[in-house]
């Protein structure tokens, strides 16, 4: 698997050993706020996750690293859709763009999907930003879309087109 570099990220594939380090922050409940799961309360919730970040039908789906540690993970889903997830003691330094500007760049190296979609609950105002900073725009909403733990969420749907060669970036 691809192993991306940024200027403060290593994204790679996860690696035997890590399933506890992707726990702390599926199991913590500030960035599980917008999810379509609740936290996770034991390590073996967090299998299937880690499962997935170790197939290669994942292959454009990373674990996100800074300094030696797993602050979260991302990237592209064999639906074309991006997903990502940071552990809140990372949040507001960049790190969320930094990761999913070269999830994007490396997508759009190595397949040719004509788009990237997203899906946020319209109050994750962090979120939806940072997608519309990265270009992508709203294609569509749907109230009550997700239930967790008996409360309904909405959801808001965006799309990323490919660059066209002559795009200015």
């Amino acid at each position: 698997m691809t192993e991306l570099r940024t200027d403060r990220l290593t994204l790679r594939a996860a690696r035997e050993g890590e399933r506890d380090a992707l726990f702390r922050i599926y199991s913590n409940a500030s960035a599980m706020r917008y999810w379509d799961s609740p936290p996770h309360r034991t390590p073996d919730d967090t299998d299937s996750v880690f499962n997935k970040l170790c197939q290669t039908g994942y292959r454009r789906y990373f674990v996100w690293e800074n300094s030696g540690e797993i602050i979260g993970a991302g990237g592209i889903h064999t639906s074309e859709e991006l997903g990502f997830i940071l552990h809140p003691d990372h949040w507001g330094k960049g790190l969320a763009r930094e990761g999913t500007q070269a999830v994007i760049e490396h997508f759009w190296k190595t397949s040719d999907s004509s788009r990237i979609t997203a899906e946020s609950d319209p109050c994750n105002l962090a979120s939806v930003g940072l997608l519309t900073r990265l270009g992508f725009r709203v294609t569509g909403f749907l109230r009550d879309a997700i239930c967790v733990a008996g409360h309904w969420s909405d959801s808001v749907y965006f799309a990323l087109p490919r660059p066209q060669p002559n795009d200015r970036g």
